[in-house]
């Protein structure tokens, strides 16, 4: 084995960058124009092989907007479940349909794979495009069926700043108050892709931030795919992962 991965405790996925959303601090810039999606059963294979030779503690999807595609986010978790994976975690702004029944429909078969962790993102940012009433209602359905859901808000500079984002974030998040939702730390927006480019201006130019996503190419805890197979050096549609793991280099 390789000895990088000798910390290797979560496998994620990005399910899609596809999005409902345009936020202005997403620092994968516009998401205009994606339509595609990972492949299920190479995600699922991907899983189970590093499984069988990792202490995998955690199982996540994201994206994009991955409940674009619900089938591919249950399958993955669903794998991770029967693999005995203790967390497993699901990022989404939770728009993904205005129909009611849809929304219940996917949230039972969320619940049914074994989503078991999930974080909403809402905030000033998405709420710029993103309707908060079917929001509000997947939360309250996942929260009815027994998921844990916390909220998962964008900060500007950080949660104490107040800024004109920060307090509209912060008018949101107590519209959830009824649901009784825990709120999360949240995520500080890096300077990257739409961030850099409409909120610059919040933004120390003289200040080297680092990447919080950014893994110790000698240290790997977290291995990453990509919707089109890509992960470390090698691409899973083309390269057995345990290959690809093995030959890595930084």
């Amino acid at each position: 084995m390789n000895d990088r991965f000798r910390n290797l405790r979560k496998t994620e996925f990005a399910v899609t960058m596809a999005c409902t959303g345009k936020c202005r601090h997403c620092s994968e810039g516009d998401h205009e124009g994606f339509t595609g999606h990972i492949d299920v059963d190479a995600a699922v294979k991907a899983i189970k092989k590093i499984c069988a030779h990792y202490r995998i503690q955690t199982v996540m999807t994201f994206g994009g907007e991955p409940l674009l595609y619900p089938d591919i986010v249950c399958a993955i978790h669903k794998t991770a479940s029967d693999l005995g994976v203790l967390k497993r975690q699901l990022i989404t702004n939770g728009y993904f349909s205005n129909n009611p029944e849809r929304i219940e429909s996917v949230v039972r078969n969320l619940k049914d794979s074994g989503v078991n962790d999930l974080l909403l993102s809402v905030d000033a940012f998405h709420q710029e495009y993103i309707p908060l009433d079917p929001v509000y209602r997947f939360a309250k359905c996942a929260a009815e069926v027994g998921i844990s859901i916390r909220l998962q808000p964008a900060w500007l500079v950080g949660p104490d700043d107040p800024n004109p984002y920060n307090n509209r974030t912060w008018e949101i998040i107590r519209k959830f108050d009824p649901l009784h939702i825990s709120l999360n730390q949240g995520n500080v927006i890096f300077p990257a892709g739409n961030a850099l480019k409409y909120l610059c201006a919040y933004f120390d130019e003289n200040r080297t931030v680092k990447n919080p996503y950014e893994e110790d190419p000698e240290d790997i805890r977290t291995i990453s795919f990509e919707p089109d197979g890509r992960v470390l050096n090698g691409n899973v549609y083309q390269t057995d992962i345990l290959e690809i793991m093995e030959r890595y280099q930084p």
